[in-house]
């Protein structure tokens, strides 16, 4: 993409638009946290349970079953950055939508 003058503009990536919040908190929430999020948490959990039932080690099976941890801590911080700079009630809903989202994927 390029700037006035022609030189590059860059856009920021999937994590760092997140991070400062660049990305609107409905998009944040409901899409990356809440569909990709539980779908990602969703389908390791089958392959968790799969390798479960091929006899493999069990520290590999909770590698797999937590290999997303990260990924959600970090989705749930992005949501309460940006919903903290939204304010207002929906946001504050988020909020704690993501915190409760967050011990649902890490407990189950």
């Amino acid at each position: 993409m390029a700037g006035e003058g022609g030189e590059a503009v860059r856009t920021p990536g999937f994590f760092r638009s997140r991070w400062q919040g660049l990305v609107p908190i409905d998009r944040l929430f409901w899409r990356d946290l809440v569909l990709v999020g539980t779908a990602i948490n969703i389908a390791l959990s089958v392959v968790a349970l799969i390798l479960l039932g091929m006899k493999l080690s069990l520290a590999v099976v909770l590698a797999v079953h937590f290999l997303p941890v990260p990924y959600n801590i970090f989705l749930t911080f992005a949501v309460w950055r940006t919903a903290e700079r939204s304010g207002g009630a929906k946001a504050s809903l988020m909020l704690l939508g993501s915190a409760l989202w967050l011990i649902l994927v890490v407990v189950v």
